[in-house]
């Protein structure tokens, strides 16, 4: 995972409330078994059928609970792989936010108003360290849980926060070891 520390560059809107990870990324396209490949059909029925048009940018708007519905952690990975570094909005589900942080995608949380005043200023700076969302003239701070926040500044995941403890996984594992069969008896 790489660290997530300053995200800069265009705000594409999705202005749309109770957006489920189903319509985020359809159910027909989680038949892969690697984690790539899943960018060009984020959206995909609402961008066939044009109800919406999305083009690339560096942060996604949306509305309030996004990210609602199943747990699939595909839905991350699209918005990742679409070229997404971070979605606004003023609430997400809490599976899709744990899932977000997880994969390096940064959540933000702001109220409502803010996140307008976002969507409508067409550019953005997003700042994990200070916390904070510049669009345009407006600075907007963010709450984001320190143990959280350290891992995404880092670039750690899961697999490298446990790798972090080797030696010492290592060394209960030698002490526990079942020394296995006699191979005297053989």
């Amino acid at each position: 995972m790489e660290p997530v520390t300053t995200i800069q560059g265009h705000v594409t809107v999705l202005d749309r409330a109770d957006v489920d990870t189903d319509q985020i990324i359809p159910k027909q396209f989680l038949k892969r078994i690697e984690r790539t490949g899943y960018g060009e059909f984020l959206f995909f029925d609402w961008v066939r059928s044009g109800e919406v048009s999305i083009e690339p940018g560096a942060v996604l708007v949306a509305g309030r609970n996004f990210g609602c519905g199943s747990s699939r952690e595909h839905a991350v990975w699209a918005i990742q792989q679409f070229g997404f570094d971070a979605v606004i909005a003023p609430s997400f589900s809490d599976i899709f936010y744990a899932n977000c942080t997880k994969n390096g995608l940064l959540p933000v949380v702001l109220p409502e108003d803010e996140v307008r005043a976002v969507a409508a200023a067409g550019d953005v700076t997003v700042e994990l360290a200070s916390q904070t969302v510049r669009a345009g003239e407006q600075t907007f701070q963010f709450d984001v849980d320190p143990d959280i926040k350290e891992r995404l500044l880092n670039g750690l995941d899961e697999i490298a926060l446990t790798l972090q403890h080797e030696a010492d996984i290592t060394a209960y594992e030698r002490a526990r070891a079942y020394p296995g069969p006699s191979t005297a008896a053989l």
